[in-house]
Formats: C-alpha cells, sequence, structure tokens
C-alpha cells in the first residue's frame, strides 16, 4: 500500500505517516504507531473512538493493521496537510482569505461539538490544535488524532481524569490545577480558543524559550 514506506507524510510523538494507495486507486495516509509505553493504548483509544463516528469535520479511518508489535491506522489522505503548516507558513499563502480562514474555525468547531454532542457518547479529544486538524483538497477541517481521547456518558458534565492530557500552550488550566474546577468538555473549547487565537495571528501562542510557559499567550 504504501510502497515500503517511500513517501513520508510527517511524524510526531505517535510514530510516522506515510502517503499509501488503495488497490481502488483512492489515496490513504497510513499512521505507523511507535511502540507505545501504555501497551498499545493510544492506539485501542483511536480505534474505539474514531471507529464510531461519522462526521464531515472528522476525519475518516477507514480501516487499521495490527502485526506482532507493529501498529497502523489508515485514514483518509488529506491533501493540504495539516492547518499548522499554513498558519504558521514564512511564505505568503493567498488561498487562505479571511472568509476561508473563518470557514475553517466554523468547521473545526462544528467537529468539536458533533463529538461533545452528536455521539451516543461524549468523546473528549484533549489534543485540539492546529497540528491536528487537517484539510482536504476544498481545504475543508477535519479533527484528527485520538490518541488522547477519552470516552464518558453523554450526561457527565464533570469528567474523572487521573493525569494531565494535551499539549502545553492548548491545555485548560483545570487540567493542572484541580482546586479551579472539575475537568469537562470545556477543556476541548479552550483549547479550540487557543487555536483561534493562533489563526488569527499567525504565530504560536507558546514560547517554547520563556520560563513557566504553560498556557502563556501574547
Amino acid at each position: 500500500m504504501t510502497r515500503g514506506f517511500k513517501d513520508k507524510l510527517g511524524e510526531g510523538g505517535y510514530g510516522l505517516v506515510f502517503k499509501g494507495k488503495l488497490r481502488s486507486g483512492n489515496l490513504v495516509a497510513v499512521k505507523l504507531l511507535s511502540k507505545s509505553k501504555a501497551n498499545g493504548q493510544d492506539f485501542i483509544n483511536e480505534v474505539a473512538t474514531i471507529g464510531r463516528v461519522h462526521h464531515v469535520n472528522v476525519v475518516r479511518l477507514i480501516g487499521f493493521c495490527v502485526e506482532g508489535s507493529k501498529r497502523a491506522l489508515v485514514y483518509d489522505f488529506m491533501p493540504n496537510g495539516s492547518l499548522d503548516k499554513i498558519i504558521f507558513s514564512s511564505e505568503d499563502n493567498t488561498s487562505l482569505t479571511c472568509q476561508r480562514m473563518f470557514e475553517i474555525a466554523v468547521g473545526v468547531a462544528r467537529g468539536i461539538e458533533y463529538l461533545h454532542r452528536g455521539c451516543e457518547m461524549q468523546i473528549l479529544h484533549f489534543d485540539i490544535k492546529p497540528h491536528n486538524i487537517l484539510l482536504d483538497e476544498n481545504f475543508n477541517p477535519k479533527v484528527s488524532d485520538f490518541g488522547l481521547a477519552k470516552l464518558y456518558p453523554t450526561d457527565d458534565s464533570v469528567v474523572s481524569l487521573t493525569v494531565a492530557r494535551g499539549t502545553l500552550g492548548y491545555m485548560a488550566p483545570e487540567l493542572f490545577y484541580k482546586n479551579i474546577g472539575g475537568v469537562s468538555y470545556k477543556a476541548d473549547v479552550y483549547s479550540f480558543g487557543m487555536l483561534l487565537m493562533e489563526m488569527v495571528g499567525r504565530r504560536r501562542n507558546l514560547n517554547a524559550f520563556a520560563n513557566h510557559t504553560i498556557g502563556r499567550c501574547y
């Protein structure tokens, strides 16, 4: 499918992503997960979560492979890549007008709202950020990467969480400081707000070289 993993699309803490082609001719993205410290829990999370959702603004899982310790997830290929590569690019990207950026923001919001209220179980993503928003050929956004996601009953307003989950610069304060309130779907809403600030300012909220940068923005 990937012709020996020749065409790498990207990489992250989860592993590597390669471009592939199905026998039908459709292009796909194959995410090859690195060895997990949690006995493959990130893989199980992603399959269990994304396998039950169907929405225009959520990436579609086509299938998965397990061979020994190797685990791979197969998704629809998104030709315009991830949002971070566009909004943080030093090049002048004339294809993303203010109207287009607004449509992307609305699409991401609809995807998140569906995860929170449109499924049998409430799905909290816990890692909303530009890197995890993929763009199809028409720049329609798709929420992706459900390795940190958790499922809860829809009537749970406050959810249980043993450890903080997410990426610095996008994590809600209640994920760190338990005395300011319980964790809920609002943690994803906070991350979405941080994403919006980066979309408008076209620069990252987090200064990796500053001291005490948790949640810090300019």
